[in-house]
């Protein structure tokens, strides 16, 4: 925490002497550079091990505004402070007396408009407490520089479970240090990267990441760009991992192609439970060859493809897979929007013994004028 401190006042100085122009990026680097000792003067029986007074003191150095909820609530399991505005220097200001507080177990800064370096105070923090378990610091344009902050602190933190990143402007260049971190890193079991812009690149390094991760049980990837090549990297790296239990991969462009590398994967991962790839701009031809993996797969228990033009030729195709695959585990088929025609309720009613659990969820029938459907079966 010193370093921190000391960080803060060289900054002030600086900017009293108006030397201080550094970039992000620099800025990032000094982050990386000070001294972390963590040690702090005896400060006699009056100390505070939530940081109250630290934080009054950095606020001073750094000439922001004391945030009042967390003066009130520093020694709650849980912090919530979303959209209070906190900016760079407030996040930084925060992030003081968070290294050694003891009490906060979950931390929500979503929406501070933190940006790169207060993304970067958040992370060199999290490379000390090892207390928190769970941090959302989505919308708060963290940018590639504050996620390879973040990624930097992923492969020497051994205490944190989830993290969220969602809505922050990471590009491929981000995902490239990420998929680095998740390498090394044993302990995060959920990681949000929904919302961001990563694209075909990003898919080949996540497939590095995700082939070699033994942390991971959850992955959120929902509305990216992940489309074409890098679909079917990504889903190389799925058939390799054999921890994930849920992926959400709705809202990108994984097509025919990504659709049929799942479905390749499908027949390779025997632990996966839970997938979405709805809104993926998938048609009929790419779903009935992802649907080949659904005949060996033994786990798959949700699978939404929801809102994708594979008609009722695809739909058919789906339930068929299931239908012959005696050893499914399947219990929720979701093909929202999708219309389906008397086949495809014909043989859904014929599974109705073999799979009484299945629920199956479709747009309504050729004919009908009811706008969504529910098949829902009991024993």
């Amino acid at each position: 925490m010193r370093g921190l401190e000391e960080q803060s006042r060289k900054e002030e100085e600086e900017e009293e002497e108006g030397g201080h122009e550094g970039s992000l990026s620099n800025e990032l680097f000094s982050y990386e550079e000070f001294d972390t000792d963590l040690e702090q003067e005896d400060e006699g029986p009056e100390y505070d091990p939530t940081g109250r007074q630290c934080y009054l003191k950095v606020c001073e150095r750094l000439r922001v505004v004391p945030a009042s909820y967390f003066l009130q609530h520093m020694r709650d399991s849980e912090l919530v402070m979303e959209h209070r505005g906190l900016g760079p220097k407030g996040t930084k200001a925060l992030a003081v007396p968070l290294v050694t507080n003891t009490s906060i177990l979950k931390l929500n800064l979503r929406d501070n408009w933190m940006e790169g370096l207060g993304g970067a105070a958040i992370a060199q923090m999290l490379k000390e407490n090892c207390y928190i378990t769970e941090v959302d610091v989505s919308d708060n344009r963290l940018g590639d520089v504050g996620a390879e902050a973040m990624a930097s602190m992923l492969k020497e933190n051994n205490t944190l479970t989830q993290l969220r990143l969602s809505n922050n402007g990471l590009t491929d260049h981000a995902a490239e240090h990420l998929s680095s971190a998740l390498v090394t890193n044993s302990k995060l079991q959920y990681l949000d990267l929904s919302h961001n812009i990563l694209g075909d690149t990003a898919g080949h390094h996540l497939r590095e990441g995700l082939s070699e991760n033994t942390g991971l049980r959850s992955l959120n990837l929902a509305w990216n760009c992940i489309r074409g090549k890098g679909a079917v990297m990504l889903a190389n790296g799925l058939a390799g991992n054999i921890f994930l239990r849920s992926v959400d991969l709705s809202f990108n462009g994984f097509g025919k192609e990504g659709a049929v590398a799942l479905g390749q994967a499908l027949k390779e991962n025997n632990v996966l439970e839970e997938l979405n790839i709805s809104n993926n701009r998938i048609p009929p031809e790419g779903v009935i060859r992802f649907a080949m993996g659904l005949r060996a797969n033994k786990t798959i228990k949700s699978l939404n493809v929801g809102r994708n033009p594979i008609q009722n030729a695809g739909c058919y195709g789906l339930l068929k897979s299931i239908h012959d695959n005696k050893d499914s585990a399947m219990e929720l088929l979701d093909l929202t929007d999708i219309f389906v025609n008397q086949d495809f309720e014909d043989l859904f009613k014929s599974m109705q013994h073999t799979f009484p659990t299945l629920v199956v969820k479709h747009g309504s029938k050729f004919g009908t004028f009811c706008k969504s459907v529910k098949s829902d079966t009991t024993s």
